[in-house]
């Protein structure tokens, strides 16, 4: 899997190569001091994923990963990186497309896994804690819940309707099909099915979509 790093500190970007590139199938192959230069970099190297830094000057990690995901063909997963995981800019990012958010106390070993989690984009990386950001920010978002949820289950199927409750639990494809005892292919069929009716690229997207629709309330 091909990484680009983007934070505005030298010292970050080389711990996180450090971490990364001592995987056998993980390779640094870029990286950005700016949110600014990080558009052209990743539209040059075409990477899987992205290591965007939510807190930069001038163009900061949420307006980076919405041009990135606007402007470059096929875009990479993007995991924010964030000092506070219950920040508003984490959020705000997650909505502008990012595929899930790091804490910068992260072990090696949770970086590792997070971005082979995020490549597959079969399962939600951290779901509790997207759980958690949603269900504090989302009613926000939402001014007329109860229609927005009402026309989201008009859309979906029931067996659709069951899985994007599923994939709000944090539960993977796998996961999904044993609770459901259907086949993974059948879910994942399913899974591609909710994404397009909701007009979302992944599971966080689809997640947050679910809480500000009022299609998932909290509690």
């Amino acid at each position: 899997m091909r990484i680009v790093l983007v934070d505005d500190e030298r010292m970050v970007r080389t711990a996180l190569r450090a971490i990364l590139s001592s995987e056998p199938d993980l390779e640094v192959v870029g990286e950005a001091g700016s949110g600014a230069e990080a558009v052209p970099i990743v539209r040059e190297l075409r990477p899987d994923v992205v290591l965007m830094d939510v807190r930069m000057p001038e163009v900061d990690g949420i307006r980076a990963t919405e041009r990135i995901l606007g402007t470059v063909p096929d875009p990479p997963r993007v995991i924010v990186v964030t000092t506070f995981e219950n920040d508003s800019y984490v959020y705000d990012a997650l909505r502008a497309g990012a595929s899930g958010f790091l804490l910068k106390r992260a072990r090696a070993e949770e970086l590792v896994q997070a971005v082979r989690v995020v490549a597959r984009s079969d399962s939600l990386l951290f779901p509790a804690a997207v759980r958690a950001l949603a269900a504090e920010h989302a009613a926000a978002r939402g001014p007329d819940r109860e229609a927005m949820a009402r026309a989201l289950r008009e859309r979906l199927s029931e067996r659709e309707a069951v899985v994007l409750r599923l994939m709000t639990d944090g539960l993977s494809n796998s996961e999904i099909a044993a609770r459901m005892a259907v086949g993974p292919a059948t879910v994942k069929t399913h899974v591609g099915a909710v994404l397009t009716k909701l007009g979302v690229r992944d599971r966080t997207q689809a997640v947050i979509a679910a809480y500000e629709s009022g299609f998932v309330t909290p509690g």
